[in-house]
């Protein structure tokens, strides 16, 4: 069974959680989802999580401000700063002793990266195994949309000027209207080689929450940051980093990238998949996240220092 939650941010944003496993688990994991999408995008790992019987550990997955159910934000936060300040709140409230084990997908694993840089005690103290998948720590460097350079630079030059566009239209959603007609588009950037209807479907009621703010806001920061060295800080935190091989948005050299920064981390690359392994290859993302999760159980490596911080105002 899972409950929901919310806590109101100091800005007045609320952020809808829910959470599922014992109250008591000896680990936390926190999943984290992509850019237009919700905490849904999760749905087979925290079902493949509740399977640990016993050891299953506390899960949250949470909607990021502006998307989801979690309320609307104004557009100067709609950046990975505060995604990553958010997220340090998520921790302290809601997980405010023990081991934590984050998980996130594209923009969700790029707002981890940010928490671990804005954030380095806290992060030090509380983290102790990481999931990445279908993410980059270095922005838009290695994005081709499946393209040639040219092309993919008309198309990225585009795309910044419509983010800039959307980013000032306000918190309304009108392109729900057009979400069918979108359906072939967004299954061709977001998706490899097969695709449920089911996962196309939840895929775009998913875009269909995002605000034009959300989907335009956040691109600048998404496109500009940099954090191969913060990773190469983390130390050796297990972690797992998985990509799909027709990933258009975050292809292989971007996992590449990321495990090499990461001393205690393991490469997956999914042949045939693309942007949306937790939907397209559940088991293996699910194998990857429950394998972390025992690790941690186990105490294969020294525990984080249980740690309590303060309510924030």
């Amino acid at each position: 069974m899972s409950e929901r939650t919310e806590i109101q941010l100091a800005d007045g944003v609320r952020l809808h959680a829910e959470v599922s496993g014992p109250a008591d688990a000896p680990v936390t994991v926190i999943l984290l989802h992509g850019w237009c999408l919700d905490r849904r995008t999760w749905r087979h790992q925290v079902t493949a999580l509740s399977g640990l019987g016993r050891r299953a550990p506390r899960v949250i997955a949470y909607d990021t401000r502006g998307h989801g159910r979690s309320s609307a934000t104004r557009r100067h936060a709609a950046t990975l700063d505060q995604l990553g300040d958010d997220l340090a709140e998520v921790v302290r409230r809601l997980a405010p002793t023990g081991p934590v084990v984050l998980g996130g997908h594209s923009m969700g694993g790029m707002t981890i990266m940010e928490y671990a840089h804005r954030h380095p005690d806290e992060f030090a103290a509380r983290v102790a195994g990481l999931l990445l998948v279908s993410t980059t720590a270095e922005g838009h460097t290695h994005t081709r949309y499946g393209l040639p350079p040219t092309m993919a630079g008309l198309l990225r030059a585009g795309e910044t000027f419509g983010a800039g566009v959307l980013a000032r239209s306000g918190a309304w959603r009108p392109h729900r209207a057009v979400l069918p007609a979108l359906a072939p588009a967004l299954r061709w950037l977001l998706f490899g080689d097969r695709v449920t209807d089911d996962d196309l479907g939840l895929t775009l009621r998913s875009v269909g929450r995002a605000s034009l703010r959300s989907i335009g806001g956040f691109r600048t920061s998404i496109g500009a940051q940099q954090r191969l060295d913060t990773l190469a800080a983390v130390g050796d935190v297990p972690a797992a980093v998985l990509v799909g091989d027709r990933d258009r948005l975050t292809p292989p050299p971007c996992a590449e990238s990321i495990a090499s920064a990461l001393p205690a981390a393991e490469l997956t690359v999914c042949p045939g998949a693309g942007h949306m392994l937790p939907l397209e290859r559940p088991e293996e993302v699910s194998a990857a996240l429950l394998a972390i999760v025992r690790r941690v159980n186990r105490g294969s490596r020294k525990a984080p220092r249980r740690a309590h911080y303060p309510e924030a105002a």
